[in-house]
């Protein structure tokens, strides 16, 4: 099975100022990403960016890189640019691995392509059971839920699932979202002609529209730790410590 990972690369960050060029035991956050792409097995891996400064060290570390727009608002959107740039294939299986995800681990990110190659669905992303109720609650962990056949019913920022009793909480039935995605060439276009549904625009979650649209979204579970991505100072010290 033949697929590509292209990774989004903006340096512009609030939280944390060019978090993915900041150093992780000797190399830039975005190599780390980077490699753990390439050891996927990937028949491909561009770094997308809209700063010369990615670009350069991407390179110096033997990136392939694509230079793109700086008016993009979602990984997606510059991933369609690449597309077109580079003439992709509609049919070539693509996964979305994002820069700042230093400690995805390479079978994480084949199993996504693998599991679009096998479902039939449009989309295909990851999972992870939460560790505790106060991660379940909050609202900066995306929770999803899915039925017997892996197809998402629905992603939210909310605890889904609701349970009526407070006491009736099950960890077992509650899974975090996991932001990697595979989806063919083809389908991102489509995507980026799609109206945004007023449910991606109230939970912020752009694979809502997907479902309003009545696409479908495969979800399992990750076959190894995703570990965490990297958004502010203390993300990075976590990760440092992690990857010791």
């Amino acid at each position: 099975m033949d697929f590509s990972v292209i990774i989004p690369a903006r340096y512009a960050s609030s939280r944390l100022p060019a978090k993915l060029l900041q150093d992780i035991h000797g190399k830039p956050l975005i190599q780390h990403t980077f490699e753990n792409a390439v050891n996927s097995g990937a028949s491909r891996v561009i770094i997308a960016t809209d700063d010369q400064r990615i670009e350069s060290i991407a390179k110096e570390f033997g990136a392939s890189t694509c230079m793109t727009g700086d008016y993009h608002t979602s990984g997606t959107s510059r991933i369609a640019e690449v597309l077109e740039l580079l003439d992709i294939d509609d049919e070539e299986i693509i996964v979305n691995v994002q820069g700042d995800e230093p400690m995805l681990e390479p079978s994480v990110i084949k199993q996504v392509a693998k599991n679009l190659a096998s479902s039939n669905m449009e989309m295909a992303t990851l999972c992870e059971r939460v560790v505790d109720k106060e991660q379940y609650l909050d609202p900066n962990c995306v929770k999803v839920v899915f039925n017997k056949f892996g197809k998402a019913l629905y992603f939210s920022r909310s605890p889904i699932p609701a349970f009526r009793e407070n006491n009736d909480f099950d960890v077992e039935l509650c899974f975090k979202h996991i932001g990697i995605y595979a989806y063919r060439s083809s389908f991102i276009k489509q995507y980026l002609t799609m109206d945004s549904s007023r449910y991606e625009q109230v939970e912020r979650l752009e694979q809502l529209t997907v479902l309003n649209e009545g696409f479908d979204v495969h979800v399992e579970k990750a076959c190894a730790p995703t570990g965490y991505g990297v958004d502010t100072i203390d993300d990075l010290e976590k990760a440092r410590e992690a990857m010791k």
